[in-house]
């Protein structure tokens, strides 16, 4: 598609925020192939959800034939970026820093397309490269010399901080402005990089960099944020029941992430179909009309869940996700897969473990199911406990483990959908 129409489409998904010159860098991509990057600080060992945002924007742009350049902060991440914080950062330790480094190299070398031949490959770049030694008076001469303090605490991400009572902001937050500006500095006399993108809370630094630039090499520069996801009902986006939801199949599994986006609430299906994935918009807006017409097949949520989680874990991890859910609705535990039964273990399902021959009524008390082996008693004769699909009325069963799933489960069903696992020690 022309420019123009690639910048209206991201525009309709809601992936504009701030431009710094539209009409520019409409030019400047007309022109050709062209390089743009994105930064990603390490803060843990995997990102999340809402780092999905722009690293499938650098994808997009990918897509209509420029190259993505993408910037893990070595160097950023052992300082903190105070933008959207009320308070200072902890400081990591170097190496963790770094482990955290490989971890993301691994797991962002999915997202996009690092071996074709025509210009458009992406490239991992890592800031720690130019500035691990790089002497402090270089710095602050060919740098620091060029930025007024007096702007600099003018930034949302200064000010909000200096306004709050006892809190500031330290010397070394606040010098994370210039080190980001140096790394547009970096890409755009190393790799001809002259666009930046990323979240809007990310404007004030990037439009520092296009500063930086300019006088540096008198180029002009661009800047294009990004919204910050939000949920129409103000709660964070990015959370569940169990806590944040990571990219990482071992920190989120992908049953429990293609649940998250499943559960989308109504009113941000929509936003988060334009936002998350490359559906066109006649199909999108098909899905909308769904919604309004027949919400209760849920056909929006559902193509979500699916091409999220295709996106981020591949078609086979769909296909164990729809499994696991079709066999928990159905209480039908023997369409369930070993490695299913490990992800509800790992995902967080209620899990008990239970030596060889202990007695269900006993189980059911240790797993917090019923208070007392009477009131499970009680249950089973009220056919209110299937094990493993199958209704009980034995209430002197054992679980010997003979019949368990894999030998090593029992999954037990209080009810329509109070589920637990009973797993044999290892």
């Amino acid at each position: 598609m022309s420019t123009q129409a690639f910048i209206d489409e991201l525009r309709w998904r809601g992936l504009l925020t701030q431009v710094s010159d539209e009409q520019g860098l409409l030019e400047y991509l007309d022109s050709g192939c062209q390089s743009l990057y994105c930064g990603f600080d390490p803060t843990a060992d995997s990102l999340h959800v809402g780092s999905l945002v722009p690293l499938l924007a650098l994808r997009r742009f990918q897509l209509q034939g420029h190259r993505p350049l993408l910037l893990l902060g070595g160097a950023t991440g052992m300082i903190g970026d105070p933008s959207g914080r009320d308070d200072e950062r902890s400081l990591n330790a170097g190496e963790t820093v770094s482990n955290w480094i490989q971890a993301l190299r691994v797991q962002v070398s999915g997202f996009l397309e690092f071996d074709i031949q025509d210009g458009t490959a992406a490239k991992i770049v890592n800031n720690l490269d130019w500035t691990h030694d790089l002497p402090v008076i270089d710095f602050l001469r060919d740098i620091g010399k060029h930025f007024s303090v007096n702007s600099m605490i003018q930034r949302d991400s200064v000010k909000s901080r200096l306004e709050r009572t006892n809190e500031g902001i330290s010397y070394t937050e606040f010098s994370y402005m210039l080190l980001q500006a140096m790394d547009f500095l970096r890409l755009a006399q190393n790799e001809g990089c002259l666009l930046q993108i990323g979240g809007s809370d990310q404007w004030g630094n990037i439009v520092s960099g296009i500063d930086l630039i300019r006088r540096h090499t008198g180029e002009s520069a661009f800047a294009f944020t990004m919204p910050l996801v939000t949920k129409a009902d103000g709660t964070k986006f990015g959370k569940s029941a169990a806590g944040a939801v990571w990219i990482d199949p071992k920190k989120t599994s992908p049953y429990a992430f293609y649940q998250f986006w499943l559960n989308t609430a109504d009113a941000d299906v929509v936003s988060f179909l334009k936002l998350f994935t490359f559906l066109a918009q006649d199909e999108i807006e098909s899905l909308e009309v769904e919604i309004q017409d027949r919400p209760e097949l849920r056909k929006a949520h559902k193509k979500l869940a699916q091409e999220v989680t295709t996106i981020v874990h591949g078609e086979q991890a769909v296909v164990a996700a729809e499994r696991i859910s079709a066999a928990l609705f159905a209480g039908d535990a023997g369409q369930l897969l070993e490695s299913d039964l490990q992800e509800l273990q790992q995902d967080g399902m209620p899990c008990t473990s239970c030596a060889a021959g202990t007695g269900l009524l006993t189980a059911m008390v240790e797993a917090g199911l019923t208070k007392s082996t009477g009131e499970a008693r009680k249950l089973i004769q009220a056919n209110g406990i299937k094990l493993n699909g199958d209704s009980i009325d034995d209430v002197g069963r054992d679980l010997t483990f003979e019949d368990a799933l894999f030998n090593r489960f029992y999954l037990l069903r209080k009810g329509k959908k109070n589920y637990h696992l009973i797993a044999r020690p290892r």
